[in-house]
């Protein structure tokens, strides 16, 4: 495992603890399009599918509409927490698949990465939106051009 495994796994674990669905998605989406080799894992294979694919743009771009409703009960609320460390450690385990090195260590960097990002970027709405008085709404959209451009960056990335 190198560097940039690591890198690439704790950004997407970030992601996930930003957005759950946004990390899977990218990586779908990365895998579909470059297409997988004949011995490609199951998780590549099941991740690479058209359906996948295809359906995963559509549950993320549910999850940041609904990240802005009022009233949602915050990620690091127990429910989500778990989702997100899952979805964590999935697209580590997916990373480290991709790039043919050890599954364990990058799920696990995937997954405290997302805890990790989880709690911080939960503080730092927080205090964007109390203490800096920005509506909710921007403070989710800010998040949302974040978790783009890091899922852009980092899919581009990957070899």
């Amino acid at each position: 495992m190198n560097r940039s495994d690591m890198v690439t796994a704790a950004g997407m674990g970030a992601m996930a603890g930003m957005r759950a669905l946004s990390a899977p998605m990218f990586l779908s989406q990365k895998l579909s399009e470059d297409g997988i080799e004949a011995k490609a894992s199951r998780m590549e294979t099941i991740l690479a599918s058209s359906t996948i694919s295809r359906v995963l743009p559509l549950l993320a771009l549910g999850e940041f509409v609904f990240d802005k409703i009022p009233g949602m009960p915050p990620r690091i609320a127990r429910s989500g927490l778990i989702v997100r460390v899952i979805s964590g450690a999935f697209v580590g385990a997916a990373v480290a698949r991709h790039q043919k090195v050890s599954v364990l260590g990058l799920a696990v960097v995937g997954a405290a990465a997302s805890l990790a990002s989880s709690f911080a970027l939960y503080a730092a709405r927080q205090f964007v939106t109390e203490r800096l008085h920005v509506p909710n709404i921007v403070a989710g959209f800010l998040e949302d051009a974040l978790v783009a451009s890091a899922g852009t960056r980092l899919t581009a990335a990957m070899g």
